[in-house]
């Protein structure tokens, strides 16, 4: 009993030094965001001011690099939902010939990095005169996100019962219908881990929009965090703080208003019996 108990303590232990090492970093953006001379080390600042925070917000330049991150990013999510939805619905509802190859193709890529394929994507986005396009750097994430999507809104989808919608077919109903008020409405939990899951990766990606974008003024918020770096190892620490934790609000207030969605879960238990 006292082994099991020593046991309990060092696990505590060691997860509270994890959540302290976890936590020293976000300190660090709070309190470096706030202090008019911010440098690496974390310190509580001997005065606190907003001057941070105006700088970054007053910058058209910056300003304009977070639409052009939410345009991108919420457009992807769209679109990944959208068109992952439509390809998990037959892979979810029929017995198809070569579903499960697909499915282990899609499950493969879901694990391709994305460096293994910048070089020859990049020469096709020159060849059809997509590069330094925000439109097909978006279209290109969409592609990127669609196996993930797929793979995750089919498993979704699977655990929707088929004889809702087939009650609804009794009663007259398309397939159309049934995908969008039988099938569409239960899946709302599935939609918003798909949707935030790839908006946060678009949201916090630098290697694609650096690569397939070169005028700055049409780089998103994720690539232009870098001018706060200057040259000689110089660095805006303050600023860079300040920009970081406004960086991570549209993360945060999309989880925040897809949690009440996500937090019902499914009861398809009650409405399979009504």
């Amino acid at each position: 009993m006292n082994r099991f108990k020593l046991e309990r303590k060092v696990s505590y232990i060691v997860l509270a030094l994890i959540g302290i090492l976890f936590l020293l970093p976000l300190l660090w953006v709070l309190f470096a965001s706030f202090d008019p001379n911010a440098q690496q080390s974390l310190k509580i600042p001997h005065s606190f001011t907003f001057n941070n925070f105006i700088s970054i917000l007053t910058d058209p330049a910056t300003l304009r690099s977070f639409v052009i991150g939410l345009i991108m990013s919420l457009g992807q999510a769209f679109l990944v939902v959208i068109v992952a939805g439509l390809a998990a619905y037959p892979l979810s509802r029929y017995q198809l010939k070569y579903k499960k190859p697909f499915m282990y193709t899609i499950l493969f890529m879901t694990s391709l990095p994305i460096t293994a394929v910048m070089v020859p994507v990049y020469q096709l986005f020159m060849f059809i005169k997509l590069q330094d396009s925000i439109l097909g750097t978006m279209l290109f994430l969409t592609a990127s996100g669609l196996p993930y999507g797929i793979w995750m809104l089919k498993n979704f989808m699977d655990a929707v019962p088929l004889e809702l919608e087939e009650s609804a077919w009794v009663d007259g109903a398309s397939v159309w219908a049934g995908l969008r008020k039988i099938v569409t409405p239960l899946m709302i939990p599935g939609i918003c881990t798909v949707a935030i899951f790839t908006f946060s990766g678009s949201w916090g990606n630098f290697f694609v929009p650096y690569i397939l974008i070169q005028s700055p003024d049409k780089f998103p918020a994720s690539v232009t965090i870098f001018q706060f770096f200057g040259n000689y190892g110089l660095v805006e620490y303050g600023k860079l703080a300040a920009f970081s934790l406004v960086y991570t609000f549209p993360a945060v207030i999309l989880y925040i208003f897809s949690q009440r969605f996500m937090s019902k879960g499914f009861s398809f238990g009650g409405a399979s019996k009504g």
